[in-house]
């Protein structure tokens, strides 16, 4: 009979993935896991069969919970320009406002583009956001050309951040993504 799992593999995957977010992906050993979770590094290998399955299966927990938050967020911000602000700063919150951390936190990009499944399911959510923000442009010519604009701008706004790190993360992603409205308001 087999023995009782002591840690969901939600509980698991979360602290792999935490452990992902604050040291690197080299970081997720099955024997840094096993420290942190309690579990033996052969239960381990019996749930996930090596350390690049582990990992897959972090991230695209990861994954599973950036698409609910995004869904969230984009059913819950207004249809407009300042809508799309607001659903990017929420989506900006979990960085944090440690460039350290944030920069750790881009070793995970390495990961999802060696990574096939991983590279299909950032595609897939790059999709999902985009068709989000064109919603909120409705009223301009081109929706999505202004969605992925201001994606990219987006995606900058965080990078200079993490170079100059003053203050927080949301508030600096907020006055930039708005420097950008006023720029392409006709």
């Amino acid at each position: 009979m087999p023995r009782r799992r002591t840690l969901s593999d939600e509980q698991l995957l979360a602290m792999v993935l935490a452990l992902i977010q604050a040291e690197g992906p080299d970081a997720a050993t099955f024997a840094a896991v096993a420290k942190a979770s309690g579990l033996s590094g052969s239960t381990l290998v019996q749930r996930f069969a090596t350390k690049a399955a582990m990992l897959r299966a972090a991230l695209l927990y990861a994954c599973d919970r950036l698409d609910a938050e995004t869904a969230r967020l984009a059913g819950s911000v207004a249809k407009t320009p300042e809508g799309a602000v607001a659903l990017l700063v929420g989506l900006s919150q979990d960085y944090g406002d440690n460039a350290a951390a944030y920069g750790e936190g881009l070793l995970v990009l390495r990961e999802d583009f060696r990574d096939p499944v991983l590279r299909a399911r950032g595609a897939d959510w790059g999709t999902a956001l985009t068709k989000a923000i064109a919603r909120c442009f409705g009223s301009v010519s081109d929706p999505e050309t202004i969605a992925r604009l201001m994606l990219a701008q987006w995606q900058g706004s965080l990078t200079w951040w993490g170079f100059g790190a003053d203050g927080p993360v949301a508030a600096y992603v907020e006055t930039e993504l708005k420097r950008f409205l006023t720029a392409v308001k006709p």
